[in-house]
């Protein structure tokens, strides 16, 4: 550096200048010192008081804090044991309610069957006494037929389809291989493709409005929950209704389920079967013929 340049930059002759200099703050900070040394006086009169926060402070205020996570973790463990009992016996008492309703219902279900059956038996016998009342009740017959209103027996194909074993794998392949409400709307609908005249599920006998849905874990079927295995019994000529299922597009999905996932699916022929009348609907949406809208 020329002696012009440092008569220009203020530095005394013969010394160079840092080129950190105009950062000497930072330099400061960065090798321990402290800016201003007012700072230091103030800390020292802080030590010298007593009043300086002691070295191992931070470690107890820690050691506190993790106490009182640790504390808090126990409550809520204690928290859960105790409640699992109380939870445990709420399941119990619903299953038990659900039961004993399930119970009820099918006492219900079955007195009604009786007393459908003495109706039509007694409106029988009162429209066999007239050529009108005759034909009356073969129009009856045939709606009641169409509606599953009316029970029917003959020959059968039965169709059971049941989840795959359960072999404790995963969740995953234990979903794949459960029977959905979609796999038995597949096989109904094939088997009144096939040319079955009445069909039922477990015994439930299904009806032109019937749903088969999912809620859960259980297939509902008119909005009545079955259990696996199920086994879904159609009524016409068992040979016929066989060989027209078979190689049809519901008995290629359901062997695919079986091939790959492990559902059981078999089907069988009876000779004779007989289904119970479904329980009636009420129409939602009805009038009396001839009146006007």
């Amino acid at each position: 550096m020329s002696e012009r340049d440092e008569r220009d930059s203020g530095t005394p002759p013969g010394r160079w200048r840092r080129p950190d200099a105009s950062m000497s703050l930072l330099a400061d900070l960065f090798e321990g010192r402290v800016a201003d040394p007012g700072y230091a006086e103030a800390a020292a009169r802080r030590r010298a008081a007593g009043t300086a926060p002691a070295p191992g402070r931070p470690r107890a205020l820690a050691a506190l804090v993790l106490l009182l996570v640790g504390v808090l973790l126990a409550v809520a463990v204690a928290q859960v044991r105790r409640g699992e009992p109380v939870a445990a016996r709420q399941r119990a008492r619903l299953v038990d309610e659900i039961h004993g309703r399930t119970g009820e219902t099918d006492d219900l279900a079955r007195r009604l069957n009786t007393l459908r059956g003495e109706t039509a038996r007694l409106r029988a016998a009162a429209l066999a006494q007239s050529a009108a009342g005759r034909r009356a009740d073969r129009v009856l017959a045939a709606a009641e037929t169409a509606a599953a209103a009316r029970p029917a027996t003959g020959q059968a194909l039965v169709v059971t389809l049941d989840d795959a074993p359960r072999d404790g794998g995963s969740d995953t392949a234990a979903d794949d291989g459960r029977v959905y409400d979609q796999d038995l709307q597949i096989l109904v609908n094939g088997l009144w493709a096939a040319g079955s005249t009445a069909v039922a599920i477990n015994g439930l006998r299904l009806t032109p409005t019937t749903a088969i849905r999912t809620a859960g874990e259980a297939v509902l079927v008119d909005y009545r929950p079955l259990t696996g295995p199920y086994e879904v019994t159609a009524l016409g000529s068992a040979g016929r209704l066989r060989a027209a299922f078979t190689g049809s597009a519901a008995d290629l999905r359901l062997t695919a389920l079986r091939d790959r996932y492990g559902l059981r699916y078999g089907m069988r022929t009876e000779g004779s079967a007989r289904l119970a009348a479904a329980a009636p609907s009420a129409p939602r949406y009805a009038r009396p013929a001839g009146e006007r809208e």
